[in-house]
């Protein structure tokens, strides 16, 4: 780690409303597990909370997204955050998003130019993904 760095990013937590619908829509559209859980009656500033820890392998590691739901309250209703995937299979993806209550925000869009095809979705709960997958470039 660079010696002028005092810290290196490890997660996103998304607030939502529904926490085993969302982890299970994350799991299912985008293959990430369920890690751990943590219940916690004075999560934040006394306030309890649940969370799911989710990523890609089976243990946890340096990618991570987390679902945290504020028990006495709902999720906020606002975008505060997008979320970037890249995926080999597209298309794939755009059928799993649906399958599991999400919805395509536009049309797929052919982006030769900067080597890329992309998708925006929504979650079953609103939050904006952009979901890419990275064109082969041509032998020159």
């Amino acid at each position: 780690m660079n010696k002028t760095r005092k810290a290196r990013f490890s997660f996103t937590k998304l607030i939502v409303d529904n926490l085993e619908l969302m982890a299970e829509y994350y799991h299912q559209v985008y293959g990430l597990n369920k890690l751990h859980r943590v219940e916690e009656p004075e999560g934040v500033g006394n306030e309890p909370i649940a969370e799911i820890i989710m990523g890609a392998d089976e243990t946890m590691g340096s990618e991570s997204l987390v679902m945290f739901k504020f028990i006495n309250r709902p999720a906020p209703r606002d975008q505060e955050v997008i979320l970037g995937f890249i995926t080999d299979d597209l298309d794939a993806l755009a059928k799993r998003v649906l399958e599991h209550g999400g919805k395509h925000v536009g049309m797929l869009k052919e982006m030769p130019h900067h080597g890329v095809r992309v998708l925006f979705t929504i979650d079953p709960e609103g939050r904006l993904s952009e979901n890419v997958q990275l064109l082969t470039k041509p032998a020159s």
